[in-house]
């Protein structure tokens, strides 16, 4: 089966599986995910599972990515900032929704061969860095809209802080080897205001850089769907 008869069988899935918003999948669909994995896994860019990108990190499941991109109802005109750049698929898909995205990357050589995806496919509305994502990019707040692709024991407050009036902010929430959902938290007049979206399963947040904290172990099972640098 062709590259493109694959995506096609992944748009069908996706649709199926509730992935409804019509700008998500025409964003997916128009972004070439085998772009953003090692040659060796080509062929399986479009399948149902997470694809290993170097450092010890994943590219989520394609599901997940749409789930959550879903979640965080990016409209045209705002700023959202991703926690974890990992291959740069997840900034990819978004750069597609929004006006612009600011993503962060605690391992230099991901971020590096990030931006050459960027580079190279002409996503010219993201930008980039090496940092603790964990204490957001104060210099570029406030954001509507803030996605981490790792799992919080409870709300970072530091991307709580950079987040508009209004906005939202889209994480999964639990503790490494217990129960995780995927949560999507606005900012009110009156605080944080949760949503529980399911069950999720991912890898812990990690703050600092690599050598200043200890790194999550990623095993082989598909259904961890990302790391600090999951997308």
């Amino acid at each position: 089966m062709s590259l493109a008869a694959r995506k096609i069988r992944l748009i069908m899935s996706l649709r199926q599986s509730g992935i409804q918003d019509l700008a998500v999948l025409s964003a997916i669909e128009r972004m070439p995910r085998e772009a953003f994995v090692p040659a060796t896994f080509h062929d399986q860019a479009y399948e149902a599972r997470a694809l290993p990108i170097g450092c010890g990190q994943t590219l989520s499941q394609p599901q997940v990515v749409a789930q959550m991109t879903q979640a965080l109802l990016v409209k045209p005109r705002q700023k959202v900032l991703e926690i974890g750049t990992g291959s740069g698929y997840q900034a990819a898909v978004l750069s597609r929704l929004a006006r612009r995205v600011y993503t962060i990357e605690r391992h230099k050589q991901l971020l590096k061969d990030a931006e050459r995806r960027f580079l190279d496919l002409r996503l010219h509305n993201i930008t980039a860095k090496v940092g603790d994502g964990s204490l957001g990019w104060k210099e570029q707040a406030p954001f509507e809209r803030i996605i981490v692709t790792a799992a919080a024991i409870d709300m970072p407050p530091a991307l709580y802080e950079q987040l508009a009036l209004g906005g939202m902010m889209v994480l999964p929430v639990g503790p490494e080897r217990g129960e995780q959902e995927l949560c999507r938290i606005t900012a009110t007049p009156d605080g944080p205001h949760w949503e529980r979206l399911g069950a999720v399963r991912f890898v812990p947040l990690v703050g600092g850089l690599p050598g200043t904290e200890p790194l999550p172990s990623l095993d082989d099972d598909p259904s961890v769907s990302g790391g600090w640098s999951a997308a």
